[in-house]
């Protein structure tokens, strides 16, 4: 059994939770409101205030789709609550984050300045000029942007140089000898 999927999901005060015939999940809450659609043979259900999620058999996919739809919907219902925030800074002489209107603009060592629109839902904050802030309810859509934005110039290993997340360490490498 799915020590994630047998967790029961408390909903919290103010969160809404609707399952329509399809299983399409609608939280609502203070921040916003999410939809996803789950798995048909997934069972959802919704007891008071709190949420389990079943499954039919041990089929090998049924036990994956258990505690996958489970982690979902626990990161739905955090999203709507208090949100998602992933933390990037940029390593380097001369590399710099800038925020104009709604569009991030890096100059990280490229000929030119690089420009990010976040899509609508998520956004982006520079408190410094080597540090970024991405915010949003859908933790997905957050992390991926994070990812993108990191991949305009990922961590190189010789000097340290680039954009890495808040925390992560980059393993150096040893550069070339003389003879």
């Amino acid at each position: 059994m799915s020590r994630i999927g047998k967790k029961i999901l408390e909903i919290p005060a103010g969160v809404t939770i609707t399952i329509a015939d399809d299983n399409t999940v609608t939280v609502k809450g203070p921040k916003g409101e999410l939809t996803r659609t789950f798995h048909s043979d997934i069972t959802i259900n919704i007891e008071e205030n709190t949420l389990t999620v079943t499954r039919p058999s041990d089929q090998k996919e049924h036990r994956a789709l258990h505690g996958t739809t489970r982690a979902l919907l626990g990161n739905m219902v955090e999203g709507v609550t208090n949100g998602f925030q992933r933390g990037l800074e940029l390593i380097g002489v001369g590399y710099r984050a800038s925020k104009q209107g709604n569009k991030l603009v890096l100059n990280v060592g490229y000929s030119h300045p690089v420009e990010i629109t976040p899509e609508a839902g998520i956004e982006i904050d520079v408190p410094a000029n080597t540090k970024i802030i991405v915010k949003g309810i859908d933790k997905e859509r957050v992390g991926a942007l994070a990812a993108n934005i990191r991949a305009v110039r990922a961590p190189e290993p010789y000097k340290g140089k680039g954009i890495r997340y808040e925390g992560e360490v980059v393993r150096r490498k040893e550069g070339k000898t003389g003879k």
